[in-house]
C-alpha cells in the first residue's frame, strides 16, 4: 500500500449508518447507485474485493455520484472513507476511477473534479481524505506517458513532441489545480500540524512525473522548500524532512529549478540536513540533491562554493568514516568528496567577490585594488545580465556603513576602467547618478572614492570622443 494512503481515522468514520434511501427519495441519485451502495457498505473485506473484481467501475461511479450530489458533510466524509479503504486494500483499484461501467458508457469519466471540489470544504477531513484521493487518481491514470502542453516535453520540444506523446494529458489542467492548492496549503496552511507534512508527502508522489515538477516550478512551489527545510531539521520530524529532501531532489532534474533552488538558498539547508541527519534515507537523498545540484552547476554560478562555504567537505570526510547499509552512499560520498576537492582547487577570485557583494558588506581586501583581478575577472560582471553589478550598485543605494560605501565607488571605477564598455554599462544602471549623490557624502573617505569613480567616467568619456 502507498504510504500517504495509511490513514486510521477511516475505521472510526465507516462506524456511522448512512440513510442511503433518502438520497434517491429526494432523486439526489439513482436507485441504480442506492442498489450498488447498499450491497456493497458493511461487507466484509473478502465480498467487497468480489464485488469490485465484477463491477469495480460501477461501483466508483456510485461513489461519485454521491460526492457530486450530496452536501451533507457526514455522508460526504463517509463516502471518502469508503474509496480510501478501497484502496488500502488493493491501491491497483484505482484504474476504476478511469474506467466506465455499462450503465455510464455515453459519459467521459471525469474523477478529478468532485475531488477538486471537495478540497474548499472548510472541514480537515474532508479536505485531507480528498488529497489522497486525488493523488491516488492522478496516479493511476492511464495516459501518464501523455505530454503535459506546460510540462518539460512542450517547453523542450514544442508542439512536435507533444504529438509524440499522444497528445497533451486531458488530465493536466486537474493536476496543475491540485498542485496549486497543495502549495497554498504550504504557504498558508489550513491546518497548523496537518497541512504541511500531508502536501510535502503528495507532491514527492506527484513530482515523480516530469510534467508535474514543470507544473510545480511555474506556481512557484520551488521557492518555498528551502525554509521549509530549514523549519523542519529536526530529528522528530525525520519522514517530512525525507519527503522535502524528496522533492527537493526531484526537481533538480529541471535545470531552470536548480536556479530556482539556488538562488533562494537551498544548499546550507541541505547542508544542515546532512549534517545533522540520523537516518541513513534522510541522509541519502539531501545528498544526492547536493549531488544533482553540483552537476547541474555547469556555468560555475556558486554552487561548489556555496557548499565549501556550508562546510560539506568535512562532513563528506567525516560520514565516509562511518558504515551504511545502502552500498550507494559510499560511492555518492566518495563523488561528492572529489568534486568538492576540484571545486575548492579551482573557485576563483570573483567567487569570493561575488560572495562578499552579496552579503551586503565590503572591506578592502588585496582583490578589490589589484589590476590583476579586475582585467582578469571583468566580463564575468557581465553573468546572468549583470547580477553583480546589479547588486553592487544596490549597495551604493541602500548600505549605511562608510567602508561599504567607499569600496563600492572604488569597485565601480575599476569596472569602468577595465570594461571596454564600462561607463555605458554603468550610466543604462543609473550608476552615474548613484555616484554623483554619494559625493555629498558627510564621510571624508566615501566622498573621494566617489568623486574618483565619477572622474574615471569622465574621463573614459573624453578618450571616447
Amino acid at each position: 500500500m502507498a504510504a500517504y494512503l495509511d490513514d486510521v481515522e477511516i475505521e472510526k468514520t465507516l462506524g456511522r449508518d448512512i440513510a442511503w434511501e433518502s438520497f434517491a427519495s429526494a432523486r439526489l441519485i439513482s436507485d441504480k447507485d442506492v442498489q450498488l451502495i447498499r450491497r456493497y457498505d458493511k461487507r466484509s473485506p473478502e465480498l467487497r474485493a468480489s464485488m469490485l473484481d465484477e463491477a469495480g467501475p460501477a461501483y466508483v461511479e456510485a461513489f461519485l455520484s454521491v460526492l457530486k450530489a450530496v452536501s451533507k458533510e457526514d455522508t460526504v466524509q463517509y463516502v471518502l472513507a469508503l474509496l480510501l479503504q478501497m484502496l488500502q486494500e488493493n491501491p491497483a483499484r484505482a484504474k476504476f476511477f478511469h474506467l466506465q461501467s455499462e450503465q455510464h458508457m455515453a459519459t467521459l469519466p471525469d474523477p478529478y473534479t468532485p475531488f477538486l471540489r471537495l478540497l474548499q470544504r472548510q472541514d480537515w477531513f474532508t479536505q485531507e481524505k480528498s488529497a489522497k484521493l486525488l493523488t491516488a487518481v492522478i496516479e493511476g491514470r492511464p495516459r501518464k506517458s501523455s505530454a503535459f502542453s506546460n510540462g518539460v516535453l512542450a517547453a523542450d520540444a514544442g508542439a512536435s513532441a507533444t504529438a509524440a506523446y499522444g497528445g497533451p494529458d486531458p488530465a493536466e489542467p486537474h493536476v496543475s489545480g491540485f498542485i496549486d492548492w497543495l502549495i497554498g496549503q504550504l504557504r498558508r496552511p489550513s491546518n497548523p500540524t496537518k497541512s504541511v507534512p500531508l502536501s510535502t508527502g503528495l507532491l514527492s508522489v506527484l513530482l515523480k512525473e516530469r510534467g508535474s515538477r514543470q507544473l510545480f516550478l511555474r506556481a512557484g512551489g520551488t521557492t518555498l522548500l528551502p525554509s521549509l527545510l530549514k523549519s523542519s531539521n529536526s530529528p522528530s520530524n525525520s519522514q517530512l524532512l525525507y519527503e522535502l529532501c524528496m522533492c527537493v531532489w526531484q526537481m533538480t532534474f529541471v535545470p531552470a529549478a536548480c536556479d530556482a533552488l539556488s538562488t533562494a538558498g537551498v544548499t546550507k539547508p541541505l547542508v544542515e540536513v546532512c549534517r545533522g541527519a540520523q537516518k541513513e534515507k534522510v541522509f541519502r537523498i539531501a545528498l544526492s540533491a547536493l549531488r544533482n545540484l553540483l552537476d547541474a552547476d555547469t556555468e560555475h554560478n556558486g554552487a561548489a562554493s556555496d557548499m565549501v562555504e556550508a562546510g560539506l567537505p568535512k562532513i563528506v570526510i567525516t560520514r565516509q568514516l562511518q558504515s551504511w547499509g545502502d552500498e550507494d552512499v559510499p560511492e555518492q560520498l566518495a563523488y561528492m568528496d572529489e568534486k568538492l576537492r576540484q571545486g575548492i582547487q579551482v573557485l576563483s577570485n570573483f567567487d569570493k567577490y561575488r560572495k562578499e557583494v552579496t552579503s551586503g558588506q565590503l572591506d578592502w581586501s588585496p582583490m578589490h585594488t589589484s589590476d590583476v583581478f579586475w582585467r582578469e575577472n571583468v566580463e564575468k560582471f557581465e553573468e546572468r545580465d549583470f547580477v553583480v553589478l546589479r547588486a553592487l550598485l544596490k549597495l551604493l543605494e541602500t548600505s549605511r556603513e562608510v567602508k561599504t560605501l567607499a569600496v563600492g565607488c572604488h569597485d565601480l571605477g575599476m569596472f569602468i576602467v577595465h570594461h571596454p564598455q564600462g561607463r555605458y554599462i554603468v550610466s543604462d544602471l543609473r550608476g552615474k547618478e548613484l555616484v554623483m549623490r554619494l559625493m555629498a557624502h558627510p564621510d571624508p573617505e566615501v566622498q573621494k572614492q566617489a568623486l574618483l569613480c565619477v572622474q574615471k567616467i569622465m574621463l573614459r568619456n573624453a578618450a571616447n570622443n
